[in-house]
């Protein structure tokens, strides 16, 4: 499972969010072999006032976090974020420079779901990886 927030200005998300969240998940598909139909993806535009940041992050500065089941590797959670850089900029025109990824790993027993506990279910896909 991976739940994903993407915090930019309102601005710089009007009319992108469709390729924001096509390169987010792109990046995920591909770095953890992650299902095409799992995508849960949260926008929060933000108006100046709520979005203070240095002035050198540019317009198009935006945040990705994600939370996910924990348990995969470290070479796959580098994996997702060198791929988030490179789809983000070429997908979205978000450079590098703007663009800030965190990923939050807690166990499969601290999520509900589908009216169960995660760490009941079965997913349908590996998180070790």
């Amino acid at each position: 499972m991976a739940q994903v927030v993407v915090w930019s200005s309102r601005e710089f998300l009007a009319g992108r969010r469709e390729q924001i969240s096509d390169a987010v998940h792109g990046a995920v598909m591909a770095a953890w072999d992650y299902p095409a139909e799992k995508r849960f993806h949260r926008f929060v535009p933000l108006d100046p006032e709520d979005f203070v940041h240095p002035p050198d992050r540019g317009p198009q500065y935006t945040i990705v976090e994600i939370s996910a089941f924990a348990g995969r590797t470290e070479s796959a959670k580098r994996a997702l974020i060198a791929e988030l850089f490179v789809r983000l900029e070429t997908g979205a025109g978000i450079p590098p420079h703007s663009l800030e990824i965190t990923l939050t790993e807690t166990p499969k027993v601290n999520w509900g779901i589908r009216g169960a506990n995660a760490a009941d279910l079965e997913l349908g896909y590996r998180v070790e990886v």
